[in-house]
């Protein structure tokens, strides 16, 4: 029984002493000086570019270490100096004739003091091969710093395979660890890093940036020391948009063990802070995590330089050219970097013609300084600033990444005197606007969120004058809020028109899952008239919503049994409505084909009704990055007048939508120009012509042609042929900044930005002696994307933009000739020819003012087209032509 005890006992103590000596992590040994190569690189390129093209360079350095301290219970607690020497800095990729940095020395590029600054030792506080804390100089240049933080990091590594979360130069990361036969693996997930800097991007998917990130580290160990160290980090980030549109950044580094000399022995100590103390007392704990690094642009020219040189491409006539936009872009950066001084300034010296651009632009720029300076410039009481007041409601709407402060701006504005009755409309319309995004970012329980929900929520019913409540209405529909779909159930059975179409239309862009049944039931009640008369353009909204809302075999069965009892218009409508679902593969398609099996649904009696009126759908461009689509509706009284048409493009990227452009059109009370019968309630309405306008799924204020017979009349003998500007100006549409922290110590700095020059106008002619109306919506842009990569290190600085631009217009005519019965109608939808750009520039530059640019681009013209409609309008347009000779 003796012998058993003491066999377990020794046995005991084998096994400890055994575990006692498994390295959790790397060990120095005392009075060893251990040296190693390394190397760290960053190279720049397009995604699918290779490193003999690429911009960057290359840090290359002898590294020595040595332990300083122990802790003598934990043999992996460890007190460890580094020190970097015969520093070296080369391009990547030598170039002959551009190589700035050939035949160059470290200290004639960085300067004696911050090459000082990175050969100085530094110490790591290394516990189970963990870094736990950094020493350095707290003096010493965040960039100097954030370089000697990477090295640190390449050294912290466990020996044994599984996930932790560790804090080092990139923040605080989830890692995971694969050890086998000593070699160790280190996976990175950089999406769940942590760090101090934060940047922004678009509220849009389809308009925004997409990012694809990887860092691997590769050790090979012998007896649990690091022999070799290889990491590799990458971040691919790409325009939405277009995905050839992308920049590739590649960190590299590589640490290498040489030899081992004689080294200084072990300080004496109780703890880390005292021996750190009596080995050098300026040595801080400084973090481990990189330090926010402030890029000073030297020689950069000042917010009123830059507007001086570029202020002539801000006038009206160069809109349509893409060199607006991308000089829109180039001083919203400008802007963001001035104060409220400069911006003042330069709002107060621009021209009459291009102050309305320089209020887009400082508005886009979301800066609180840039905010400060329009607020202050702008008098809301003044009547005659109807113009500028609205461009910057307009460009608040557009944000593309808008805060609570500009909202609270906009209630108070809305609280205050303003002095034009269109503009306190915009106000409450685009604060549904920023509500909508501020809470798609996570920020409706924010107080001033909260304020303004309820007070466009409980709008509606704080009064009686139809203004102000379709004003409300629109606010709701561009807030999306879902709180808001009982108010639209409800006054989408309003007995004014006007509230139940932007009620229904409101409907139309919810998630399906929201939309209940029974707001599905109440949308069927309006549709099939269960409790009174509704005029045709409800009808057909309420149509639109049943057959976009994921319908039932039932809701679609008695829709399709309404074919053939409904006014003649309209039974043409919607026969050419199920037609497009069918024909493009709409979601609606599979439970049509199933009602169509039906005989009673589908016969000829039904879908043979002839008319004017007619529903398209089709791509206006298809590529592997975004297909576009459009559709076209328009709607025609029994009496031939156009009654509604309503223009959609949508844009569609990797599963995400955004609703491009919506332009409706709606016209009522005309038959009594032509001595017509008006349809079925619709008997008193007042003579009323209009446009309403959706811009990147914002709802704009609606504009009227004329109200009332006596302002139409007054418009049909002073009509000038001109169009009636709908929304006119610069918006940003793709914004994004970020800062990549490298674990080699680099930062770089990641900027996309999109700009839009747009002018969408729209007009109606009616001219009697020819007995003819052409209602025209002409839509011109130009659009810039740029994507900006740079890495600043100081003393070098190296980058790389890739860019597309466009220039391209779209015109929508419909023409109508009601000499005779039937009328002849002609739709057309016309694109022009227009050349398309793309640009790849690198660039470096030092200190010295020694640069270097390689750029390179590809244009090419796009061939026009007339996009095609359905056949009829073709065999109708042909007609309308040859009468015209």
């Amino acid at each position: 029984m003796l012998k058993l005890v003491v066999l377990l006992l020794c046995t005991a103590v084998v096994a400890t002493d055994s575990k006692k000596d498994v390295a959790a992590g790397p060990r120095l040994d005392n009075h060893q000086l251990y040296k190693f190569s390394y190397r760290t690189e960053v190279l720049l390129d397009r995604a699918r570019g290779s490193k003999t093209s690429s911009a960057g360079y290359r840090i290359t350095s002898d590294v020595s270490a040595h332990l300083v301290w122990r802790d003598p219970g934990n043999k992996d607690d460890q007190l460890i100096q580094l020190a970097m020497s015969d520093v070296g800095v080369e391009s990547v990729a030598p170039r002959s004739k551009r190589d700035l940095l050939k035949g160059s020395t470290a200290e004639s590029l960085m300067g004696k003091g911050p090459l000082g600054a990175l050969t100085r030792p530094y110490m790591i506080h290394l516990r189970n091969g963990k870094v736990k804390a950094f020493y350095s100089y707290r003096e010493e240049p965040a960039t100097i710093k954030n370089l000697k933080r990477g090295l640190a990091s390449l050294l912290q590594v466990q020996l044994n395979t599984g996930k932790v979360i560790e804090n080092d130069v990139s923040g605080r990361c989830t890692v995971q660890y694969r050890a086998t036969n000593g070699q160790v693996t280190r996976t990175k997930l950089l999406e769940t890093c942590q760090t101090s800097e934060t940047g922004f991007t678009t509220h849009s998917q389809v308009l925004g940036v997409s990012k694809k990130a990887s860092s691997v580290t590769s050790f090979t160990l012998s007896d649990g020391f690091i022999e070799s160290a290889e990491a590799e980090e990458v971040h691919i980030l790409a325009a939405n948009s277009r995905r050839s549109a992308a920049v590739k950044v590649v960190s590299r580094q590589s640490l290498k063990f040489v030899g081992r000399a004689a080294g200084p022995l072990e300080v004496p100590g109780k703890d880390v802070a005292s021996v750190v103390a009596s080995v050098d007392a300026k040595l801080a704990a400084v973090g481990v995590m990189a330090e926010q690094v402030k890029s000073q642009c030297k020689g950069c020219p000042t917010l009123v330089e830059h507007w001086q040189a570029n202020k002539d491409q801000f006038e009206p006539e160069r809109l349509s050219k893409a060199m607006a936009p991308r000089s829109f872009l180039a001083f919203i950066q400008s802007i963001r970097k001035a104060t409220e001084k400069e911006i003042l300034s330069v709002l107060k010296s621009a021209s009459k013609t291009a102050l309305p651009q320089v209020v887009d632009a400082v508005t886009s720029a979301q800066t609180p300084a840039s905010l400060d300076a329009i607020l202050s410039f702008l008098n809301f009481t003044d009547t005659k600033g109807l113009v500028l007041q609205e461009r910057f409601l307009y460009a608040c709407g557009f944000a593309s990444h808008p805060n609570e402060r500009m909202l609270q701006s906009l209630l108070d504005i809305s609280k205050g005197k303003i002095g034009s009755s269109e503009i306190k409309e915009s106000v409450v319309i685009i604060m549904g606007a920023l509500v909508n995004k501020l809470c798609h970012k996570g920020g409706c329980d924010s107080p001033t969120v909260v304020q303004v929900k309820k007070m466009i929520l409980e709008g509606p019913e704080s009064t009686e004058v139809e203004a102000e409540i379709q004003m409300f209405l629109l606010s709701l529909k561009n807030s999306l809020l879902p709180e808001a779909i009982p108010i639209f159930a409800k006054y989408a059975e309003s007995e004014v028109g006007a509230f139940c179409t932007i009620a229904l239309s409101a409907l139309q862009r919810y998630d399906t899952k929201l939309i209940t049944e029974e707001v599905k039931s109440m949308v069927n009640r309006i549709y099939h008239q269960n409790r009174r008369i509704y005029e045709k353009n409800v009808r057909s909204a309420a149509a639109d919503v049943i057959l976009s809302s994921n319908p039932s075999y039932e809701h679609v069965k008695n829709l399709l049994l309404s074919i053939g009892n409904l006014p003649h218009e309209m039974n043409k409508y919607m026969v050419s409505k199920i037609q497009d679902i069918l024909r493009f593969e709409l979601p609606a398609s599979k439970v049509v084909r199933h009602a169509m099996k039906d005989m009673m649904s589908h016969n000829y009696d039904r879908f043979a009704k002839v008319g004017s009126s007619s529903a398209y759908s089709g791509f206006m461009a298809k590529t592997a990055d975004v297909s576009s689509t459009y559709s076209l509706d328009i709607l025609y009284s029994g009496s031939g007048v156009m009654r509604r048409s309503n223009m959609n493009i949508y844009g569609a990227s990797s599963g995400a939508t955004l609703h491009g452009l919506q332009v409706a059109v709606e016209a009522q009370g005309l038959e009594t120009l032509i001595a017509a019968t008006p349809d079925e309630g619709e008997k008193d309405l007042e003579s009323y012509a209009g446009m309403s306008a959706l811009l990147f799924d914002v709802q704009l204020r609606p504009v009227t042609f004329f109200k009332g017979y006596s302002d139409l009349m007054s418009k049909i003998f002073s009509m000038s042929g001109e169009p009636v500007n709908v929304v006119k100006g610069l918006i940003l549409l793709t914004d994004h900044s970020e800062v990549i922290q490298l674990q080699s110590g680099v930062k770089a700095s990641a900027e996309f930005q999109g700009g839009l020059a747009i002018d969408i106008s729209g007009g109606m002619e009616i001219s009697l002696w020819y007995r003819e109306s052409k209602t025209s919506i002409n839509n011109r842009g130009a659009l810039v994307v740029t994507g900006n990569v740079t890495v600043d290190m100081d003393f070098v600085r190296t980058g790389m933009e890739v860019s597309f631009e466009t220039e391209a217009s779209l015109d929508f005519i419909t023409t109508v000739q009601f000499s005779n019965y039937p009328f002849l109608v002609c739709i057309q939808m016309d694109k022009t020819t227009f050349p398309f750009s793309e640009y790849l520039t690198k660039y470096e530059s030092l200190p010295s003012g020694k640069s270097s640019v390689s750029s390179k681009g590809r244009k090419q013209l796009v061939p026009g087209s007339e996009f095609p409609l359905h056949q009829e309008n073709s065999n109708m347009c042909k007609k309308v032509f040859d009468s015209d000779w």
